[in-house]
């Protein structure tokens, strides 16, 4: 099967799972519980493995283990995506039925614009091989300022989009229920809720300027640059409400992340002179990760023993 037929199958597939979760699953509005959202990301997780074995099959160990490098890669970065949404939620107010309308709308845009930023990168590269370089310094420097910066403040109310959109259309006061738009006296409206995925969806393609870069340091092949990308993306909106509540408690998850980013960055730098092999790449990646998600545990747990020896738990 070629690259093309391969593609297209797999967006029918990732477009049928899309219409099969908003249209039954989450037909009408309602709040995600904990055991919805865990199945939900157990659900995404064995199809990405599944996908992965399929790669095996196919086309062999090596894009298997790249596919497993960049979804593992894709799916650690994007844990920073959930703190950025649950303050956009908070700040915004939205109201828990309707957040995972938003992350679904938000998903779709974020899968449209992260095809035309692979596709851009491929062609930048396959063009000029140099931009190699170019993306290792920027996630060098971009893991160095979130290692120094931690959690920086985030602003949703200085969204240029939101701006503009704000000067385009007039807003309601108050949210509509799960409507972006709606009605009154013959005047079309925005709502809150269109504001809200606005931010959501200009915060993504932030994020995607730091994971798309950095899964070119894993392979340069689009098929699995692009299918690593979406299925780590797929699986965004639960793994959001598994961790929402708890993603500000993982102290040390943000200089994981940080690492990680310096580890691809300088494995784009060097990739011209030596070649990491994949195996590796895929465990440092996991260590750096599971480091960093076991100190932060470590140091809750700490923290919680502290408290109750001290009387203020």
């Amino acid at each position: 099967m070629s690259n093309f037929y391969a593609l297209l199958l797999f967006n029918l597939f990732v477009l049928a799972m899309l219409a099969l979760d908003l249209g039954v699953f989450h037909r009408r509005a309602h709040v995600v519980s904990l055991r919805e959202a865990v199945v939900w990301s157990i659900i995404w997780i064995t199809l990405s493995l599944l996908f992965n074995l399929g790669i095996w099959f196919w086309r062999g160990p090596v894009p298997a283990l790249e596919f497993l490098t960049g979804y593992i890669l894709e799916k650690s970065l994007s844990m920073d995506n959930v703190f950025v949404f649950a303050v956009i939620f908070a700040y915004m107010a939205v109201p828990a039925a309707d957040q995972h309308k938003v992350l679904y709308w938000g998903v779709l845009g974020a899968l449209i614009m992260r095809a035309a930023f692979i596709a851009a990168g491929v062609a930048l590269i396959s063009r000029f091989n140099w931009i190699l370089y170019i993306f290792g310094v920027f996630l060098v420097f971009t893991g160095v300022r979130l290692f120094l910066h931690k959690y920086e403040e985030v602003h949703p109310e200085r969204n240029p989009v939101v701006r503009l959109a704000r000067g385009l259309f007039p807003v309601t006061k108050d949210y509509e229920g799960a409507s972006f738009f709606v009605r009154r006296e013959g005047r079309r409206l925005a709502t809150p809720l269109l504001l809200v995925l606005l931010m959501v969806e200009t915060t993504d393609v932030l994020f995607a300027t730091d994971s798309i870069p950095a899964v070119f340091a894993v392979t340069q092949d689009p098929f699995i640059v692009y299918t690593s990308n979406i299925f780590a993306i797929l699986g965004l909106r639960a793994l959001y409400f598994v961790l929402a509540g708890a993603i500000t408690k993982f102290h040390y998850l943000r200089p994981g992340l940080s690492l990680i980013l310096i580890f691809v960055g300088v494995k784009m730098l060097v990739v011209h002179y030596y070649k990491l092999p994949i195996a590796l790449s895929l465990a440092i990646i996991c260590g750096i990760l599971v480091a960093a998600i076991g100190a932060s545990l470590w140091e809750r747990s700490r923290s919680e023993r502290h408290e109750v020896r001290t009387g203020k738990g």
